[in-house]
């Protein structure tokens, strides 16, 4: 069951993507929270109030791999949820490198985020 409690910080530069997934994150129960880009998720509170972030990886700005990055350096054990609609063989390798907690390419089937959002937040 998912806790009403449970914040999604969903990053992504893509504003009909950000909302749609933001209503989608809603829809299974959570509250979710949208942020244009990586550094205005950084400068928020809920860098340290999520309980999980999806994040786009291609952004203007800093990407979601470095998203990533920064927040291990800082210590953080949120859950990071990597998307991307780019499929070049790198772009794997790297987001693989950094061990997020899921790495889904777009468009992803809803169960497979729904999945993905319940065991980053242990619902």
């Amino acid at each position: 069951m998912v806790s009403a409690t449970s914040l999604i910080a969903i990053v992504d530069d893509d504003t009909s993507f950000r909302t749609a997934l933001e209503s989608f994150a809603r829809s299974l129960g959570y509250r979710a929270r949208g942020f244009a880009s990586a550094e205005d998720f950084l400068g928020s509170d809920a860098v340290r109030d999520a309980d999980c972030i999806v994040s786009d990886i291609h952004m203007s700005g800093m990407s979601g791999i470095d998203l990533k990055h920064r927040l291990d350096a800082q210590g953080s054990t949120t859950a990071v949820i990597l998307v991307t609609g780019h499929t070049e063989p790198g772009t794997w390798k790297q987001a693989r490198a950094c061990h997020p907690h899921c790495f889904l390419l777009k468009p992803f089937d809803p169960q497979q985020m729904t999945e993905c959002l319940a065991a980053a937040t242990g619902a």
